[in-house]
Order: C-alpha cells, then sequence, then structure tokens
C-alpha cells in the first residue's frame, strides 16, 4: 500500500477526523437527552436507548466487521460504513418518533462498526514506521481521547442554539468530507479469502439486544411481564446458539479460549464492567446537572468537560509509569479512581438542589477522568499480552466490542434501578451509587487476575 509522500500528511488527517467522528457519537447525544426526551416523549427508561442502540450495533458487529474489511478491501469497508453512518444520521436528525430516532442510532452504530477496524488497519499501511507513524499514531490517540470533549461541547452549543436535531445533522458534513477524502487519496488494499463467523456474531448481538431489552423494559412493565421474561428466554437461547457455533468455527468472533481460565477471563470481564461505570456516570450525572441542578445545555458540556481533560492527561502519563510500576499498579489506581469519582458524584447527587455549588460536579469529573485516563492502556495491553497469537487479531475487535456492549448492558441495568429507587427525584444518588459497582467490580477481577507484562529483555 503506497500514498505519494505529499499525500502522506492529508491521508492521514482524513483517517484520524472519521475516527474522531465516530468516538464523538459515542458521546454527542449525551447533554441533548434531556432535550430528545421532552420532545420525542420517552420514558427515563427509554430514553437510555439513544445511548444504547448505538452501543450495541457498534459493540456487536465490530466483533465481525474486521474481517469483512479483509474480504472487501478495507478502503471499500470505511467508505461502505461512513456512506451508511451518513444516511443514519439525516433518518435520526429527521425522526418523528422515538423509535425512529432509536433506529437511526442503531444504523449509526452498524455503520460505525463496519468502517472502525478499517481506520487503523489505513494508517499503519499507509505510513512508514518511526518518526511518521509515530506523529500519525499520536494524532488517532489524541482524536480519541479528545473525542468525548468534543462531542460533550458540542452537544450543549448544538442544543443550545440549533436545537437537538442538529446532534444528528452535523455528522453529515463531515462524513461527506471524510467519504471524498477517502476515495480521493487513500489506496486500496488487498482482499483476503476468509470464513465469517456470521452465526457467531448473530448470537451476540441477539443476546445482548435481548439483555438490555429485558432491563429496560422491566423498569416500565415489572420483571414479570411476558415481554421481559420472553426477551431473558431469548438471551438464555441465543448465549447458547453463540457457545455452539464458536466451538464449530474455525475464525470465531468471540474465542472461548478466551473464557478457559480466569487469567484471560479476568481482563475482559473487567473491560465489560469499566465502560458501564463511565457511560452510566455520563448519562446520569446529565440528567442530574440540568434536571436537578438546573444547567443550560451549555453549561452542562463545560461541566463534564474537565472529564476529559483528566483523561487526556493521564493517558499522556500513563506509558512513562507503566515500565516502572507495571500494569496491574496502574490500572489498579485508575479504577480506584473511577470508583471513587462515581461514588463522589453519588453524594452530590443525594442532596443535590438547585443551589448545589458545581464544585463538586467538577471535582468529581475530573478524578473520574484521570482514572479512566490511567485505566484503559494498562488493561488493554494486558488482554492482548495474555492473548494466543492466532487470536491477536479477535481480542483486538473483542476488547473493542466489550467496551461499547458494556455501556450499554450497565446502563440498562442502571436505568432499572433508577425506576425501584423512586426515578429522577429521589434515586438519583442511589443510582450513582449502585453505578460505581461496575468499576469496583472491575478492580477487583484486574487486581487479582492481571499478570505483569515482562520487559522486551525479559523471558516471560
Amino acid at each position: 500500500m503506497s500514498v505519494r509522500h505529499g499525500s502522506v500528511t492529508l491521508a492521514v488527517g482524513i483517517l484520524v477526523l472519521t475516527q474522531l467522528m465516530f468516538v464523538v457519537d459515542t458521546s454527542i447525544v449525551n447533554v441533548a437527552l434531556p432535550d430528545i426526551g421532552r420532545a420525542m416523549g420517552f420514558s427515563s427508561a427509554g430514553l437510555s436507548w439513544v445511548v444504547t442502540a448505538y452501543a450495541l450495533t457498534f459493540g456487536g458487529l465490530i466483533l465481525l466487521s474486521g474481517k469483512v474489511g479483509s474480504v472487501i478491501g478495507r478502503r471499500r469497508a470505511l467508505v461502505l460504513g461512513v456512506t451508511v453512518f451518513v444516511i443514519a444520521s439525516l433518518a435520526g436528525g429527521f425522526a418523528a418518533s422515538a423509535w425512529l430516532l432509536v433506529a437511526a442510532r442503531a444504523l449509526q452504530g452498524a455503520g460505525a462498526a463496519v468502517a472502525a477496524p478499517s481506520v487503523m488497519v489505513l494508517l499503519m499501511g499507509i505510513t512508514a514506521p518511526g518518526p511518521q507513524r509515530s506523529r500519525a499514531m499520536a494524532m488517532f490517540v489524541l482524536a480519541v481521547g479528545a473525542g468525548a470533549a468534543v462531542g460533550l461541547l458540542a452537544s450543549g452549543v448544538l442544543t443550545q442554539t440549533l436545537g437537538w436535531r442538529w446532534v444528528m445533522f452535523v455528522n453529515a458534513p463531515i462524513g461527506v468530507l471524510a467519504l471524498l477524502g477517502t476515495l480521493r487519496n487513500l489506496p486500496e488494499t488487498a482482499r483476503q479469502r476468509t470464513s465469517l463467523d456470521l452465526g457467531g456474531a448473530a448470537g451476540s448481538i441477539v443476546a445482548m439486544v435481548a439483555l438490555v431489552f429485558a432491563f429496560t423494559s422491566a423498569a416500565d412493565q415489572g420483571w414479570l411481564s411476558p415481554s421481559v421474561l420472553g426477551s431473558f428466554a431469548v438471551a438464555v437461547i441465543s448465549l447458547v446458539v453463540l457457545v455452539v457455533c464458536e466451538r464449530r468455527h474455525p475464525h470465531p468472533v468471540m474465542p472461548l479460549a478466551f473464557f478457559s481460565a480466569m487469567r484471560s477471563a479476568g481482563p475482559l470481564l473487567a473491560m465489560l464492567l469499566v465502560p458501564a461505570g463511565q457511560v452510566g456516570f455520563l448519562f446520569f450525572t446529565t440528567l442530574l446537572t440540568q434536571q436537578v441542578l438546573g444547567f443550560s445545555p451549555i453549561q452542562t458540556g463545560l461541566a463534564l468537560l474537565p472529564f476529559t481533560l483528566g483523561l487526556i492527561a493521564t493517558n499522556q502519563l500513563t506509558p512513562r509509569l507503566l515500565p516502572r510500576w507495571g500494569e496491574r499498579v496502574i490500572g489498579s489506581a485508575g479504577l480506584s479512581g473511577l470508583v471513587l469519582g462515581i461514588a463522589w458524584m453519588a453524594l452530590v447527587a443525594a442532596d443535590a438542589g438547585p443551589d448545589t455549588s458545581i464544585l463538586p460536579v467538577l471535582l468529581a469529573s475530573v478524578l473520574l477522568g484521570a482514572g479512566a485516563g490511567a485505566t484503559f492502556a494498562p488493561v488493554t495491553a494486558v488482554i492482548m499480552h495474555q492473548a494466543p497469537a492466532e487470536h491477536i487479531g479477535a481480542a483486538a475487535g473483542l476488547n473493542q466490542g466489550l467496551q461499547q456492549l458494556g455501556g450499554a448492558m450497565g446502563l440498562a441495568i442502571l436505568t432499572s434501578i433508577l425506576a425501584a429507587a423512586g426515578g429522577l427525584d429521589h434515586g438519583l444518588g442511589t443510582t450513582l451509587l449502585a453505578t460505581a459497582t461496575f468499576p469496583l467490580a472491575g478492580l477487583a477481577l484486574f487486581g487479582i487476575w492481571a499478570r505483569r507484562i515482562p520487559a522486551p529483555d525479559t523471558p516471560a
């Protein structure tokens, strides 16, 4: 794969912009949620689907889509995914009902899942090893780290000035720019023959959607309602189908070997739990600041900005600390920060009112962001190091997929807790305290089962 020397910088910029667009969309709806809920008639539980629909399809399909890119070519996969993403964004902006908006968000996630794995492959392919690739990777990491901040701020500004629909519309011009740049400046990769694990991918998606639907519906319909019990039954059947498919397929999307021992399963389960706490924090803090504290959308975006600033700061510092302290120590410290930050916000929510100071919200956001920045790199490093050599690609996809699926699953459970605890008026403190249990469980799993990665010149 080759690109003219003068075009490499432009090609890298296009790929970084595309990645930034996908990351931004994981958070851009958060500040707009209260306005979306009022305009579209969502219940408190139903509103969570605006977030989880994107995460479910993104996380579920990314397990398969990396191989799709190998079959059809990485540039084609990128163009296909971004095209679907743009169409879905326009559909969401024009949505006339709550469930049309949720469907558009799910389609956005599908587009992002098809395109995202190809971004990194193309980035590595068009850059030369050494300073050029290092600069490109630094830009990529910055886009990932800054995406949440851009999304929160953009959501606040767009919601307050142009209306909530523009958090969807804004993707169209960015996506078209990315498409034109991709077609003009990025080369195609060679196609590879491989078998696609369609059964495993379908089983994992159906199982997660059924579980999320069951937990979310239980908040409105009760745990013993036929739809809730039926959804749990579908989830169990789908998980059985998933296990059967993965046992038989030569290239499974979710190799069962990862879960045969806690040494490999522990860090993966921790990665499933951490986003559940982070997504829950952002979701419920957005409701707290606007519906209890009376913040405007822009003020909410600014109040959550310290979260991303803390994340970026520790994300830059963590690689320097890992050689000395090791992944388990740094990762455990980061997870502890997540627990404390969410617990702090729970205390703020328990006694919150219109006269509550913004300072505790800012400090809790900083602590949570700092914890997140010190968590993801060590946990990811351990997951990748402990994966068998023949399953490195699957481990990378599973790592990304679990982050999205964990956020969706955690938010579904937490919305049920919010309803049981008394709703927004009385249950936010309890719900945020329950949110802290997810990274706390991740801390236990990672602290016990993670193993220090040996230095390159040290025998494993």
